[in-house]
C-alpha cells in the first residue's frame, strides 16, 4: 500500500486476534515512529511491548489501580477490567519522555510522542495489521504508571493494540475539507 492510500484510508481495528505482527512488521512500525516530527531531534518517547503473560499482568494492574482508587469492584467488573488487555495479542505502551529543553516545551514533546503513535498506526495499517489506539483513565492512573515503570517526567500517551483484524473495521469517516480549512487573510 502506498503512503497516500494509507493516509487516506486508515481506520482503527477494534477487534483483533492472533497473530501479532511479525518481528519484521513490528520493526517497520517502530521505524515509522522514529520518523515522526520531532523539534530538536529529542526523540521524546519510548515504548513498552506487552504480549502473552504480560497482558495478563497488565489486566491485574488495571484491577489493582481500580481498587487503589477506592472503588469497589464486583467480580464481573474485575473480570471485565482484567480482560481489557486481552483484546489484542500485542500492546505497545507509548510513553512521552519529557526532557528539559530551552526551545522545545513539554507540550511539543508530548505532541511528538502522539505523532509517533499515529505513525505507528499508519505503518501497521499499511502492512495489513490491525491497530487500535486506546487511552482511557488507566493511561493517567498513578498505580498503572508506577506498575509500568513510568517516571515522573513521563506520560503515557496511549496503548496501541496490534493484531490481526477480525470483524469489521471502524467506518471510514470522511469530512468536507471546507468544514476544516479556511483561508486567513
Amino acid at each position: 500500500m502506498d503512503a497516500l492510500q494509507a493516509l487516506l484510508t486508515r481506520r482503527s481495528s477494534p477487534r483483533l486476534s492472533t497473530p501479532a505482527p511479525s518481528e519484521e512488521q513490528l520493526e517497520n512500525i517502530f521505524l515509522a515512529a522514529l520518523r515522526t516530527a520531532d523539534h530538536a531531534l529529542l526523540k521524546p518517547f519510548r515504548f513498552l511491548t506487552l504480549q502473552g503473560a504480560a497482558l495478563n499482568k497488565l489486566g491485574e494492574l488495571f484491577v489493582t489501580a481500580e481498587l487503589a482508587s477506592g472503588k469497589a469492584l464486583a467480580q464481573d467488573q474485575a473480570a471485565k477490567l482484567r480482560a481489557k488487555p486481552m483484546r489484542a495479542p500485542l500492546i505497545v505502551v507509548a510513553i512521552a519522555t519529557i526532557r528539559p529543553h530551552d526551545k522545545v516545551p513539554a507540550i511539543e514533546q508530548e505532541y511528538s510522542a502522539a505523532a509517533a503513535v499515529q505513525c505507528m498506526s499508519l505503518a501497521a495499517y499499511a502492512q495489513g495489521i490491525g491497530a487500535m489506539w486506546r487511552t482511557g483513565s488507566k493511561a493517567y492512573d498513578a498505580t498503572v504508571r508506577q506498575g509500568l515503570g513510568v517516571e515522573s517526567h513521563e506520560k503515557i500517551v496511549g496503548f496501541l493494540y496490534l493484531g490481526t483484524p477480525c470483524g469489521p473495521l471502524k467506518g471510514l469517516v470522511t469530512g468536507q475539507i471546507d468544514d476544516f480549512v479556511k483561508t486567513w487573510e
